[in-house]
């Protein structure tokens, strides 16, 4: 836990990708102990938390190529100072359709996964899916638990591509080990 308080490294170095990976781990870590707790709301918006920092390594990861894609200088601006290191909300789809254009394939269904556990961390179960996309705490759950399934897959498919650590692996295994995957 104790990972999450340290100072993140700048989005500039090397390290940045390594940290949002363990961050994003250790936030999917906190999500499955939240749903073990019985508290689905709260493991909603960790697991939205874990793929959120996902991104961020991924924006980082691919930045030079994200930067080919875009049309203006401004978008290049606006992607190295703010979409690396804040992810806004609102622009994680856009963002995502960027990451599937650079060869992410399928990263935009996980992100629309993400927001929709993220709309529920806030209004919770909706009988009339009107505020949230789930009619239930169980339906919630269920996508928790996929969505950090599809997390562990694609945070492992980047072992070779990034600066690996003990801490990375102990907290990739540790999050295998709890969902079965």
């Amino acid at each position: 836990m104790e990972i999450l308080e340290r100072p993140l490294p700048k989005p500039c170095t090397e390290d940045y990708v390594s940290a949002r990976l363990l961050e994003s781990l250790v936030e999917a870590g906190l999500a499955l102990k939240f749903l073990e707790d019985g508290l689905v709301r709260n493991a909603a918006g960790k697991a939205f938390q874990a793929w959120r920092a996902f991104l961020a390594a991924l924006l980082r990861l691919e930045l030079d190529r994200l930067k080919a894609v875009v049309k203006t200088e401004e978008e290049r601006r606006w992607l190295e100072s703010t979409a690396v290191p804040r992810v806004p909300t609102g622009r994680m789809t856009s963002l995502s359709q960027m990451l599937e254009e650079v060869g992410h394939g399928g990263i935009s269904f996980g992100t629309d996964k993400a927001l929709k556990l993220h709309d529920y961390q806030y209004h919770g179960p909706d009988p009339d899916m009107a505020l949230s996309k789930y009619r239930n705490r169980e339906e919630a759950a269920r996508d928790v638990v996929l969505l950090l399934k599809e997390l562990a897959r694609r945070v492992e498919a980047l072992k070779q591509r990034v600066k690996w650590s003990d801490d990375l692996e102990r907290a990739l295994s540790a999050l295998r080990a709890e969902i079965g995957a």
